[in-house]
Protein backbone atom coordinates (compact mmCIF):
# COMPACT_ATOMS: atom_id res chain seq x y z
CA UNK A 1 0.00 0.00 0.00
CA UNK A 2 2.74 2.27 0.80
CA UNK A 3 3.80 2.09 -3.11
CA UNK A 4 0.71 3.01 -4.04
CA UNK A 5 0.56 5.96 -1.77
CA UNK A 6 3.98 6.95 -3.07
CA UNK A 7 2.95 6.75 -6.95
CA UNK A 8 -0.42 8.67 -5.81
CA UNK A 9 1.77 11.26 -4.59
CA UNK A 10 4.02 11.26 -7.59
CA UNK A 11 1.30 11.99 -9.66
CA UNK A 12 -0.33 14.40 -7.21
CA UNK A 13 2.97 15.89 -7.38
CA UNK A 14 2.78 16.03 -11.62
CA UNK A 15 -0.69 17.67 -11.49
CA UNK A 16 0.71 19.89 -9.45
CA UNK A 17 3.35 21.01 -11.53
CA UNK A 18 1.06 21.09 -14.56
CA UNK A 19 -1.30 22.98 -13.22
CA UNK A 20 0.99 25.66 -12.26
CA UNK A 21 2.96 25.66 -15.23
CA UNK A 22 -0.24 26.79 -17.65
CA UNK A 23 -0.09 30.43 -16.28
CA UNK A 24 3.73 29.95 -16.96
CA UNK A 25 5.43 30.47 -19.93
CA UNK A 26 4.70 29.94 -23.87
CA UNK A 27 1.75 27.48 -23.59
CA UNK A 28 2.32 23.66 -24.95
CA UNK A 29 0.35 21.05 -25.88
CA UNK A 30 0.31 17.88 -23.45
CA UNK A 31 1.14 14.06 -25.48
CA UNK A 32 -1.61 12.06 -25.23
CA UNK A 33 0.52 9.71 -22.14
CA UNK A 34 -0.01 13.25 -19.78
CA UNK A 35 -3.58 13.50 -20.93
CA UNK A 36 -4.29 10.14 -19.88
CA UNK A 37 -2.35 10.32 -16.97
CA UNK A 38 -4.38 13.48 -15.74
CA UNK A 39 -7.74 11.36 -17.03
CA UNK A 40 -6.79 8.23 -14.54
CA UNK A 41 -5.36 10.42 -12.07
CA UNK A 42 -8.57 12.67 -11.92
CA UNK A 43 -10.65 9.15 -11.94
CA UNK A 44 -8.80 8.42 -8.88
CA UNK A 45 -9.34 11.26 -7.09
CA UNK A 46 -12.86 11.18 -7.74
CA UNK A 47 -13.58 7.67 -6.59
CA UNK A 48 -11.30 8.73 -3.33
CA UNK A 49 -13.64 11.63 -3.05
CA UNK A 50 -16.56 9.59 -2.97
CA UNK A 51 -15.06 7.15 -0.95
CA UNK A 52 -14.27 9.92 1.74
CA UNK A 53 -18.00 11.41 1.31
CA UNK A 54 -19.28 7.92 1.88
CA UNK A 55 -17.29 7.54 5.39
CA UNK A 56 -18.34 11.07 6.18
CA UNK A 57 -21.92 10.28 5.31
CA UNK A 58 -21.48 6.40 7.25
CA UNK A 59 -20.60 8.22 10.44
CA UNK A 60 -22.39 10.93 10.74
CA UNK A 61 -25.54 7.87 10.67
CA UNK A 62 -23.32 6.26 13.45
CA UNK A 63 -23.53 8.98 15.66
CA UNK A 64 -26.86 10.14 15.37
CA UNK A 65 -27.65 6.27 15.96
CA UNK A 66 -25.86 6.62 19.17
CA UNK A 67 -27.20 9.60 20.41
CA UNK A 68 -30.64 8.47 19.68
CA UNK A 69 -30.29 5.80 22.13
CA UNK A 70 -28.39 7.72 24.13
CA UNK A 71 -31.53 9.86 24.81
CA UNK A 72 -34.07 6.70 24.74
CA UNK A 73 -32.14 5.93 27.63
CA UNK A 74 -31.50 9.29 29.23
CA UNK A 75 -35.91 8.93 28.83
CA UNK A 76 -36.08 5.71 30.45
CA UNK A 77 -33.95 6.73 33.58
CA UNK A 78 -31.09 4.43 32.61
CA UNK A 79 -27.42 5.55 33.81
CA UNK A 80 -25.71 6.31 30.74
CA UNK A 81 -22.69 6.90 32.29
CA UNK A 82 -20.68 3.98 31.53
CA UNK A 83 -22.11 4.58 27.39
CA UNK A 84 -20.22 8.02 27.80
CA UNK A 85 -16.22 8.39 26.75
CA UNK A 86 -14.50 11.17 28.15
CA UNK A 87 -12.46 13.09 26.00
CA UNK A 88 -8.93 13.71 27.65
CA UNK A 89 -8.28 17.87 27.63
CA UNK A 90 -5.37 18.95 25.69
CA UNK A 91 -1.94 20.09 27.72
Amino acid sequence: MNNEDSRECDVGKRITSLIRSIGQGPKKQITGEELQTLKTAAGRLDQMLKAAAQADRQALRNAAARLDQLLVNIRTGKDVGNDLKRRKSPK
